[in-house]
This record gives C-alpha cells, sequence and structure tokens, in this order.
C-alpha cells in the first residue's frame, strides 16, 4: 500500500465509538407524508424528515414496494453535492424499501449542479471534531434509525449503499454502525487521501480541501491529522459486514490505487468488481447490488 503522511489515531476508536453513540443518543423526531410524492412505477415514494445531530431539520424520500411487509431496507447515501438523488433503478431495488435524504437540509427532491462556492469539503477541516464529515456520518446513522423504525422494514435487515461519498460512507456506516448488515460501495471515495492531497491536485470537489490547507496557518498539518480520522482505508479495517466494492478503471476521482486500498483492507467478506468506466453509475450496479444484498444476511 501506498505509504501515508499519517497512521491510525490512537483514538482512533473511541473517537468513531463515541460519534456513533451520540447519534443514537439523538432522540428520533420524525415525520412522514401520507401521499405518494414522486411517480416512480412499483413504488409508493413518500416524503419524510427527521432532526439531525445539531438539531436542524433533514428532508428526505423512503420508497415502499407495492404490498411489501417486512421487507429489506436500503440505506441509500448520497454522493458529494448538495442535490438530492432522486428515486430510480440506483437508488432503489425491487422488494426492498429505500430511504435517501440530503445531508444540507434541502428538500428531498431538491436538484443542482456542482459550483465550487456551494462546496462544504474544507466545512470544519481544522480538526476531526468539527470536520463536516463527523456530523454527516452522524446523521447518516439517525437515517438508518429512521429506515429502521418504519413498519414495512424487517429491522434485522438493512444495508447501506452509494456511490463516491455514498460508498466511503457505507464503509463507514458497517465498521460503526450496528443497524447495517451489508454494505455496497461503488466508487469508494477518501481513500489514501493524504498521498492525494500532498501530490498535484487539479480536480474540484477534492482541491477545495487542499484550497483549505493552502489558506491557514499550519494548514497541510491541521488538515491531514483530521483525514487521519476519516481515511477510508483505515475505516474499512474495521468494517463488521459484508462488503462488495466496485472501482472504475478509468476513475479520475475514486482512482483505481485508492480503491483497492480500501478493498485490500476489508477483514469481512468481500467482492470487488473493476469496470472499464469512470467516475459515474455503471448499468450492472443495478444487479450486482441487489445480487450482494440477497446473498448476505
Amino acid at each position: 500500500m501506498i505509504a501515508l503522511p499519517y497512521s491510525v489515531p490512537e483514538d482512533f476508536s473511541s473517537f468513531w465509538s463515541q460519534s456513533t453513540e451520540e447519534a443514537f443518543k439523538t432522540p428520533l423526531e420524525m415525520t412522514r407524508s401520507v401521499s405518494n410524492d414522486f411517480e416512480l412505477p412499483g413504488f409508493r415514494v413518500e416524503t419524510l424528515s427527521f432532526v439531525g445531530v445539531l438539531g436542524n431539520r433533514i428532508y428526505g424520500w423512503i420508497a415502499v414496494p407495492d404490498g411489501v411487509r417486512n421487507a429489506p431496507g436500503i440505506l441509500y447515501i448520497p454522493p458529494y453535492g448538495r442535490e438530492s438523488v432522486l428515486p430510480n433503478e440506483y437508488s432503489t431495488r425491487p422488494g426492498y424499501v429505500s430511504l435517501s435524504f440530503n445531508f444540507h437540509g434541502e428538500s428531498a427532491f431538491h436538484q443542482e449542479k456542482y459550483v465550487i462556492s456551494r462546496g462544504y469539503f474544507a466545512d470544519g477541516a481544522e480538526s476531526p471534531e468539527t470536520w463536516v464529515f463527523r456530523t454527516m456520518f452522524q446523521n447518516a446513522v439517525l437515517a438508518s434509525r429512521v429506515l429502521q423504525a418504519q413498519i414495512e422494514v424487517d429491522e434485522t435487515r438493512i444495508g447501506a449503499m452509494g456511490i463516491s461519498q455514498g460508498a466511503g460512507m457505507s464503509i463507514w456506516l458497517g465498521a460503526w454502525n450496528p443497524i447495517i448488515k451489508s454494505v455496497c460501495a461503488d466508487l469508494p471515495f477518501l481513500g489514501l487521501v493524504g498521498d492525494t492531497l500532498l501530490n498535484a491536485v487539479y480536480r474540484y470537489p477534492l482541491k477545495e480541501l487542499r484550497d483549505f490547507m493552502d489558506s491557514i496557518p499550519i494548514g497541510e498539518e491541521r488538515v491531514l491529522h483530521t483525514l487521519s480520522y476519516f481515511d477510508t482505508v483505515f475505516q474499512a479495517q474495521m468494517a463488521k459486514v459484508p462488503v462488495h466494492v466496485s472501482l472504475g478503471l478509468k476513475d479520475p476521482a475514486c482512482r483505481p490505487p485508492t480503491v483497492r486500498a480500501i478493498y485490500d483492507e476489508i477483514p469481512t467478506e468481500k467482492r470487488l468488481v473493476e469496470l472499464d468506466w469512470g467516475h459515474d453509475y455503471h448499468p450492472t450496479m443495478i444487479e450486482n447490488n441487489v445480487h450482494w444484498f440477497n446473498k448476505t444476511p
């Protein structure tokens, strides 16, 4: 594996255990509509909301297959950006109750293209306690509790899934959140990220973090310290559930060596699929992921 400019912090496990515990101690305050709010054949899609760990309201949707009861659930974690994932063939699966949400307080079906001024990669990156991804992880834990509480869901069969940011965070959830029993991580982010940042970084949104490092006193040391708690390679070492991983051989954002490094560190049952593809959805992800969820507990 590529040498990193940091190692696993001594308090890595306690940091994440405490972060997870805080999310479980947050009161579960949620609402759910009683109307079909998005047209998706074979599903009833309702909007929902819940109160996040900081007291802000988080909005999302739940897609329930027609006529199901006691069905397995999928928590679909969004990729990087402020727009919401829409209910479609990638974020839902036949026979599964799916839930997705917007991390940033936008509406359940909010759409916007990424622009640098709306990026959040650097928000609070001066310390692991304040980096935005800690709060995002905690709200993802809360979302899993919301999904688990739904009457249509088998609370013992819930998986996490996503692409890029959503894939990396799904691996984190599989390490620390006991609700999650299986993970599908397509093109996961933040693997070997310290090495990437110390080399030429030209692509946004990751360059937001490089720009931030260059803008604050001892920025490189502070940000690398933060990243040592979040690097998905380190998170993968803590996996407690089966994990499916895919990588894109032409992916310029989550490059093949970084994804392979994540995969190599997973100690549980695992599978790697290599796609002749870039940083985007691939049609085979639909079948590959539902097959993985069907074969694992």
